[in-house]
């Protein structure tokens, strides 16, 4: 379930935290579907459960996760609504990547295919767009 790279720079919390997040994105995780505990996924992981408790607590404060105390983690439903302070900051960075992209070369064309492929892998994003 989860490829951790242990000689990464990006600490193993940090590690755990985008791979929820890509399967919360890719639907994988579906809205209200638990989570496997700290102590069981640091077992498996061979990690300290600290570190997934950090994780859990970043999700949980990034509207991705929610808990419920005596029950467990929980993939939040609002995680699939619109979260626009976040949406508005990868609008930035997108807007500078494609500027930069297409200074080194990368045509218009290049790039709708490029969201085009970013679309059917992430399970097609929202349904009106």
């Amino acid at each position: 379930m989860f490829d951790l790279d242990l000689r990464s720079r990006d600490p193993i919390y940090q590690q755990l935290v985008d791979k929820f997040k890509e399967l919360i994105i890719s639907n994988i995780l579906k809205q209200d579907e638990q989570l496997p505990s700290v102590r069981v996924l640091a077992q498996q992981l061979t990690i300290n459960p600290n570190t997934i408790q950090k994780a859990y607590r970043e999700l949980e404060s990034q509207g991705y996760i929610y808990s419920v105390k005596g029950k467990g983690s929980f993939v939040d439903a609002t995680a699939q609504v619109e979260n626009r302070a976040a949406l508005k900051e990868i609008e930035g960075e997108l807007m500078k990547l494609m500027k930069e992209a297409m200074f080194l070369g990368l045509d218009k064309s290049d790039l709708k295919k490029l969201v085009d492929q970013a679309k059917e892998e992430s399970g097609g994003g929202i349904a009106n767009d």
